[in-house]
């Protein structure tokens, strides 16, 4: 029998018998509520101590408020602290570190500052544990200069750090990528006689994992094993995780196979990073094997889920599946959302397919939903693969107007949009503008615009020929080179405006790869009459939304 059952039929046994039944009672009942989230039955039993006769205890406040925080409730909570000040009782350090912890955790870092701060000004010292909420705050916002400084401040106040404030530590050097000092502190907390727990070998797997450094991954869950500490299912999934992003996705499996063999049982979240995995390829069919598989087993599908399956229908340019896809998620309660919406958006625009991309817009904001950054650049995308270069314009001036300022992909569109409609010249005045906006080109601009100008370059010759020489000039600058099909396309676009190899061609040769010159030897004539309309040459492909996992570890 659960413990909270046994609290529940021995304290109502106590009471049918007319036993006394005293505060310390009420207050471990209340506490047993609390700890599971029932709030509505720990109320009435607050309110039955105080039928009976019983003043509430300091304690119980912070029960209450332990309570409420659980279930996210900050009007109760604060509530019930101010009951609390009325009551005549001093508020301790335990009381403003039940509120510090409430604010960190619905992410109201600011609010839980003032918090300590308004502590402080009553006189009121931080113990351990408020230290810890604080630093974690800190983390939390990505500012872990303040974070170490309160760790800093903690060890100088004599307090000596526990494994949590160790773990949260760890994950602030994790975030910063400073993996090295990461292991520092993993090694100073063994010099402490503090036993790590999975979750700092975890927190270190995925900062491995994250960087994309399998290798030390795997081997910090030997490492992990050799400490005694048996991996969870958190730690596989972080492992698939990794493996995932590296598309590794044959490895990533290895790992779930050696997870059950381990008697760990997969979860939604081991699944959704596989259908994310199948999602990135296009391979709808074992994307929705795995999601078939989080419902034979019972398991929750969530947001991540249906946007894993959407996203490989969408990437697959299997809209109707994916609008099937969407009626099922509204079937599980699960409603569209700006994230949603945005991978619709762009699996339409994937196709071109402006006026559905602009109907679901529509529908959208009808919802009440706000587009982002993210959906008007699909959306013009989408305008620039139809050639409506118009409309594209259009939607740039809704998100001036809405105080967007566009970015590198939404500018990536539009060159792609200008170049695709024959004007050359426009491509690269917005390119220039991107610049001018304080964004920085990234290769996959460069490589956008440059497949652009060579392919249209017969169009507009002395403008694009300009823009070529100076393309392939920042491109050198740079150090970026392209890869050897991309090589290929593009010298056969020079070929047809270069009989003889020229100045032009010596300057986009700069970014070609050194296997470039040896399979230039090895085909002495290259075919230029290969079309030089197709979607890969002209690189009107590219990805709008982030392709990066949605993973985050488990609280």
């Amino acid at each position: 029998m659960p413990i909270l059952e046994m609290l529940k039929y021995w304290f109502e046994e106590a009471k049918k018998k007319c036993m006394s039944v005293n505060s310390v009672i009420y207050n471990n009942i209340i506490n047993a509520h609390c700890k599971v989230g029932d709030m509505e039955r720990a109320e009435e039993l607050v309110r039955e101590l105080e039928e009976d006769g019983f003043e509430v205890p300091l304690d119980l406040y912070h029960t209450m408020m332990d309570g409420y925080t659980t279930v996210r409730d900050e009007l109760k909570c604060l509530t019930v602290f101010q009951r609390l000040k009325e009551s005549g009782m001093e508020p301790s350090v335990i009381s403003y570190g039940c509120l510090i912890h409430l604010y960190t955790k619905v992410g109201k870092v600011s609010k839980a500052l003032e918090i300590s701060k308004e502590m402080e000004a009553y006189g009121i010292k931080h113990n351990k544990i408020t230290y810890s909420m604080l630093i974690d705050g800190y983390v939390q916002l990505n500012d872990c200069v303040n974070a170490f400084s309160v760790f800093e401040e903690m060890m100088r106040a004599g307090f000596k750090p526990d494994v949590i404030t160790y773990n949260i530590i760890v994950n602030a050097f994790c975030k910063l990528g400073n993996m090295d000092r990461a292991i520092i502190i993993l090694d100073q907390m063994r010099k402490e006689r503090q036993k790590p727990s999975p979750r700092t070998f975890t927190t270190i797997i995925y900062g491995f994992a994250k960087s994309g450094d399998m290798r030390r991954a795997l081997e910090m869950v030997d490492e992990m094993r050799r400490c005694g500490c048996i991996p969870t299912v958190e730690t596989y999934n972080v492992l698939v995780y990794g493996l995932v992003q590296k598309k590794q996705i044959e490895s990533a499996i290895k790992v779930v196979d050696d997870m059950v063999l381990a008697g760990i049982s997969p979860n939604e979240r081991t699944y959704t990073t596989l259908m994310q995995g199948y999602a990135s390829s296009g391979d709808i069919g074992r994307a929705f094997e795995y999601f078939t598989k989080i419902k034979i087993e019972g398991l929750r599908l969530d947001e991540l889920s249906f946007a894993a399956l959407l996203k490989a229908c969408c990437k697959a340019g299997r809209m109707q599946s994916a609008l099937a896809v969407t009626k099922e998620m509204s079937a599980s309660g699960i409603q569209r959302n700006t994230y949603i919406y945005n991978i619709l958006i762009d699996g339409w625009a994937r196709r071109g397919d402006v006026w559905e991309a602009a109907d679901l817009m529509q529908k959208m904001i009808q919802d009440g939903i706000s587009p982002d950054i993210h959906t008007y650049t699909s959306f013009v995308n989408a305008c620039s693969k139809a050639g409506d270069m118009n409309r594209a314009m259009t939607a740039l001036e809704e998100m001036a107007s809405l105080g967007m300022k566009p970015n590198i992909k939404t500018y990536t569109a539009l060159i792609n949009g200008w170049a695709l409609a024959s004007y050359p010249d426009k491509a690269l005045t917005c390119f220039e503008e991107m610049k001018q906006a304080g964004l920085e080109p990234d290769q996959a601009v460069y490589h956008c615009l440059m497949t652009s100008l060579l392919s249209r370059a017969t169009v507009a010759k002395n403008s694009v020929y300009t823009g070529i020489l100076k393309i392939s000039k920042e491109m050198s600058d740079l150090g970026f080179s392209v890869d050897l099909g991309t090589a290929i396309h593009w010298s056969k676009s020079l070929g047809r405006l270069e009989a003889v190899p020229t100045q032009l061609t010596n300057a986009v040769e700069k970014v070609f790869p050194p296997s470039w010159y040896s399979y230039k030897r090895n085909h002495k004539t290259l075919d230029t009459n290969d079309d030089m309309d197709s979607d890969e040459e002209d690189g009107a492909d590219f990805e709008v939304l982030d392709e990066s996992l949605h993973f985050r570890p488990s609280e």
